[in-house]
């Protein structure tokens, strides 16, 4: 989802505006179905349990998450904990008349209660702010040179020390931390701009 839409709005924005996107909807299953599925797992579901649970949670998840009016100076939360809610609900009403591999009351019982639901929730989100930060990292690397990307990673995704990133890139211990704190404040004004819903900024040359 590596388009202008994306990268201005939250997933849910997205969804709400293009509802029939099958690229959307492959993209929304990358996101969180391995969520989705390894919260099942842990709460000890066997395979063809948690690919049931899994599949009815996603597609319910789609088409709910689709119908909502997203304001973004809500929090995401908010609305994640509805959409899931009612998914297991429904689940959990639908269980009896499905045929599972292990007791369907016993499944039910695990995945609507509170804590496995809350437990849910945050493994959502995780997956969702994980993809927001992807977008945004994307975008910021687009905007300055090279250099000044490069002396980022090292610094705040490598790990290496200051004196380690200066001597790969040839260049100032300072510079290579003022690199790293320009690129850090991009990326959170891109956050911030995103959960406001507005445009990024037009193409422009890579800032130093």
């Amino acid at each position: 989802m590596d388009d202008p839409c994306t990268t201005r709005a939250s997933l849910l924005h997205v969804l709400t505006n293009h509802p029939g996107d099958d690229h959307a909807w492959d993209e929304f299953v990358r996101i969180y179905s391995s969520a989705i599925l390894g919260w099942c797992r842990a709460r000890g579901l066997q395979a063809a349990d948690a690919e049931d649970v899994a599949q009815t949670v996603l597609v319910r998840f789609w088409r709910q998450s689709a119908r909502f009016d997203y304001d973004p100076a809500r929090r995401f939360r908010h609305y994640l904990k509805r959409i899931v809610t009612t998914a297991l609900a429904d689940w959990h009403a639908d269980a009896p008349d499905t045929a599972l591999q292990s007791d369907s009351e016993a499944v039910a019982a695990v995945v609507s209660s509170v804590p496995a639901r809350e437990e849910l929730i945050a493994r959502i989100e995780q997956a969702y702010d994980g993809e927001r930060l992807r977008i945004v990292m994307a975008e910021v690397e687009g905007r300055v040179q090279p250099h000044t990307w490069e002396a980022f990673r090292l610094l705040a995704l490598e790990h290496l020390s200051g004196r380690a990133v200066a001597d790969r890139l040839g260049i100032e211990i300072n510079t290579a931390y003022r690199a790293r704190s320009k690129v850090l404040r991009m990326i959170r004004a891109a956050l911030a701009r995103i959960d406001d819903g507005v445009d990024p900024p037009a193409s422009a040359p890579p800032a130093g």
